[in-house]
């Protein structure tokens, strides 16, 4: 099929399935796609697309996570920066190495370098899978900020330790000095791209609209929309994170805004925009996700045979493992700040196990995770084959779909416990 033809097709069905899911509410909008994705393209003539990495993170990346970064309270995010922060950053270290050596461990044909990659690839938590799924559950409004926060920044991080995985795995040398300086890099390289992209926008959008008024509204919304796509090129460009370029850029435009309350017809315009592209890009997402799983599960599972089970058994391991990883995280590196948080005023509901557990579930994967396990190279170095990179994707993507049917399962009957 012709990709323009394929494009229209996509968001039609994001589209259609918004408005199924107001009939079924008892199946979460993410699933319905993913299932209707998967469905499309299982037979031998169905609906098939190349799904390039790259392309798929500039497309459809950039501007999700500038409109939560864009729409997310900032008093509570910075009031709630230390639980953030250790889930961000220290839960995914924790993550990395704790689950890498498992995956070594119970599959030693997966070279430990690669078993490195694997968790780095799933060890962030997807920020559109989460709003998705969470949003409608009843979700405290604080715990919410601290996932949206979390999911925000870790994808950074994850991905920075994917691609030192994957240097160790071409290479065969490993610095923890060289890691520590070229994540701080990228990391705080990508929000200070980000920043000074949002706040010149803002600046010369404040020029602009002094002089003309509203006048310039659709014009302006329209640089808005882009604005992302800008932030993100711009920080990948010069080789910082352009994920958390655009990100933050959203958070700087947000403060550009805060004076700009007498332009009615711009606001009302941007929020309708922003609406309909959230939608529009959250449906083929998860489209996406769905249109790819036969080419990766269906035939993977048909090659291993009678041993099938044995590949599922992995999934529900590492799934069940990076679950435990992220309660006990929850448990012994986030509580006290958690705690501290809620004697402070900063958090309403008071941590307990349900609420850890409920945190815990909304852990999910999503098309980020996908993304980045297509992203691992197929040659090394000398000519050889990515070693176990199959193997790798498969089980990626097994765990995306494991999170993603365990929390929307759970998380309604875990939440009940919570109000």
């Amino acid at each position: 099929m012709h990709t323009v033809e394929t494009v229209l097709l996509v968001l039609m069905i994001g589209a259609v399935t918004g408005i199924i899911a107001r009939y079924i509410r008892a199946i979460p909008l993410p699933l319905i796609q993913i299932m209707l994705g998967a469905a499309l393209s299982w037979p031998q003539q169905g609906l098939h697309i190349d799904f390039d990495p790259g392309l798929f993170m500039l497309l459809f990346i950039p501007p999700l996570l500038f409109a939560d970064g864009w729409r997310i309270p900032k008093r509570e995010f910075f009031a709630l920066y230390r639980p953030i922060l250790r889930l961000a950053f220290g839960l995914v270290l924790f993550t990395v190495i704790g689950l890498g050596y498992l995956i070594h461990w119970m599959i030693p044909e997966i070279p430990l370098t690669v078993a490195f990659a694997l968790a780095a690839v799933i060890s962030p938590t997807d920020a559109v899978a989460v709003s998705a799924i969470t949003r409608n559950l009843g979700m405290p409004a604080h715990t919410m900020h601290v996932l949206e926060g979390e999911s925000l920044l870790n994808d950074a991080s994850g991905l920075v330790a994917l691609k030192f995985a994957i240097a160790a795995t071409l290479t065969g040398v490993f610095s923890w000095t060289q890691v520590t300086q070229e994540f701080l890099w990228i990391a705080l390289g990508g929000l200070g791209v980000g920043a000074a992209v949002g706040w010149g926008f803002s600046y010369l959008r404040d020029t602009v609209t002094r002089r003309l008024g509203d006048v310039a509204a659709t014009q302006m919304v329209l640089l808005l929309v882009l604005l992302p796509f800008a932030a993100y090129l711009l920080g990948e460009k010069i080789g910082v994170s352009g994920i958390l370029a655009a990100v933050a850029a959203g958070v700087a435009t947000n403060f550009g805004d805060l004076n700009r309350a007498d332009y009615i017809s711009e606001r009302m315009q941007t929020a309708g925009t922003w609406a309909m592209v959230e939608s529009a890009f959250n449906g083929a997402i998860f489209l996406l996700l769905g249109l790819q799983l036969p080419s990766i599960i269906g035939v993977t599972l048909r090659d291993a045979g009678h041993d099938w089970w044995i590949l599922v058994g992995y999934v529900a391991i590492i799934s069940i493992a990076l679950l435990a990883l992220r309660w006990i995280w929850l448990m012994l590196g986030v509580s006290r700040s958690l705690h501290k948080a809620h004697q402070a005023g900063k958090l309403i509901k008071k941590p307990d196990l349900w609420l850890n557990l409920a945190t815990t579930l909304a852990g999910i994967r999503g098309a980020v995770t996908l993304a980045g396990a297509l992203s691992v190279p197929l040659l090394l170095n000398n000519g050889q084959p990515f070693p176990a990179r199959d193997m790798l994707i498969f089980l990626a993507t097994g765990t995306i779909l494991f999170t993603l049917v365990i929390g929307s399962i759970g998380l309604p009957l875990v939440l009940r416990r919570v109000q």
